[in-house]
């Protein structure tokens, strides 16, 4: 640890409690409320698994739709052959959220920095139930932050990281919107088309998840899956069915629906080129700042939000308030209060969101309007950071009008 800053009895404290909690659940010695989170890794990863350890991608399996990296991450349960499949993912996904409390801690204690992202992430996983270690995405978000730590001292090294991730996940592509330094770019470049190359000649069907990503449909916990839930209530006669790989909705006008997510995605995609043209102040917070507001704003406007969508979120927003400069304290905020609100849709009452009834409306409601709430003030936030030009300081000795002798 750098400095002599002692390390937060209490964070290890919460986080030591709240992962036992964690694993409690996931082992099952205590029941989650609703659908069992843990069967996508006793049932789905694990097929995937066997597949391939024979030596090829699941070609078969429309829900196979990750790039090629993501092979390791379902591969990774063979690193502790002494446990059966779920266990050891369990475990490994337990390591990974360890690392990054171990990362943002270290960053943390250097000068100019703050340990709130520590304390963000600490509290902000446990809110989205067991669902996070039963994804691999907390193995992605490890590097994601590793890569964004890495930061502007080490761009070779967040180049790198970069790539890798982004090849886990696609997401982490975005974490370069706001690099300036080119042996990042050069770095990413070449660590993707690297890695990319050598799964596409080692195993077959590296590439073949983009079919079946474009094929997806709107998903019930989606923004626009709000217009069919609403629909419902007068009368469409759609359907929700589990549809490539996530419970969708099927039925009239949701090509329509969809193709308008995609339309909003572009938009947003549009509006942080335009950012990162006009951009012309560089603080060492912005890089995470604007990864921050491009993840957040694909995140809000995808045709899929499934849970573990949050824990990218939470991980990015943990790196944005290790920076006492940071601006994103209050979209981050809002973040906190969406992943709660998500457990609750997710896995809790899911059976009510699938129903569209009441109470499935109003948290669908209320958990993508926090986050469309938190995309706007993110945006705003990296806008006036960045972009706007401060206000003049008055010239010294130069009288303001408060202080403007009366009668003048």
């Amino acid at each position: 640890m750098t400095g002599s800053r002692r390390l937060p009895f209490g964070l290890l404290t919460l986080w030591g409690a709240t992962r036992l909690l964690l694993l409690l659940f996931v082992f099952k010695v205590y029941v989650f409320p609703g659908p069992d989170v843990t069967t996508d890794v006793s049932v789905i990863y694990r097929g995937w698994y066997e597949t391939l350890r024979a030596g090829t991608y699941p070609l078969d399996d429309v829900t196979w739709q990750y790039p090629p990296a993501a092979a390791l991450a379902i591969l990774s349960p063979a690193l502790l052959p002494f446990l059966d499949y779920a266990s050891a993912f369990f475990v490994l996904a337990f390591l990974a959220d360890l690392a990054v409390l171990a990362l943002l801690l270290h960053a943390g204690a250097r000068p100019g920095r703050s340990w709130r992202g520590a304390w963000v992430w600490v509290v902000g996983l446990p809110l989205l139930g067991p669902t996070v270690y039963a994804r691999y995405d907390v193995m992605v978000t490890a590097v994601a932050v590793a890569a964004l730590l890495a930061g502007s001292r080490h761009p070779r090294a967040m180049g790198a990281l970069t790539a890798f991730a982004a090849l886990l996940k696609v997401w982490p592509a975005l974490l370069l919107l706001g690099v300036r330094k080119r042996a990042a770019w050069a770095w990413a470049a070449g660590t993707g088309l690297a890695v990319a190359a050598l799964f596409a000649v080692s195993m077959p069907g590296a590439f073949a998840f983009l079919t079946f990503q474009r094929d997806r449909g709107t998903e019930v916990e989606s923004l626009g899956a709000l217009v069919f839930h609403v629909a419902r209530q007068f009368g469409w006669d759609g359907e929700v069915r589990l549809n490539y790989g996530s419970v969708e909705f099927l039925g009239d006008h949701v090509d329509t629906v969809s193709d308008a997510a995609l339309l909003l995605s572009g938009v947003a995609f549009a509006w942080l080129l335009w950012w990162r043209v006009r951009a012309r102040r560089f603080a060492p917070h912005t890089l995470a700042d604007a990864a921050f507001v491009a993840v957040l704003m694909f995140t809000a406007t995808s045709r899929v939000i499934s849970p573990q969508y949050m824990v990218w979120l939470v991980g990015l927003a943990a790196v944005c308030l290790c920076f006492r400069a940071g601006r994103m304290g209050p979209p981050a905020l809002l973040v906190l209060v969406a992943s709660f609100v998500t457990v609750l849709e997710f896995p809790i009452w899911f059976a009510h969101v699938v129903a569209s009834d009441g109470l499935g409306l109003t948290l669908l409601l209320v958990r993508n309007g926090l986050l469309v709430l938190a995309a706007l003030l993110a945006a705003f936030e990296l806008w006036q950071g960045t972009v706007s030009r401060p206000a003049p300081a008055p010239l010294p000795g130069q009288p303001t009008r408060a202080k403007e002798p009366l009668g003048s």
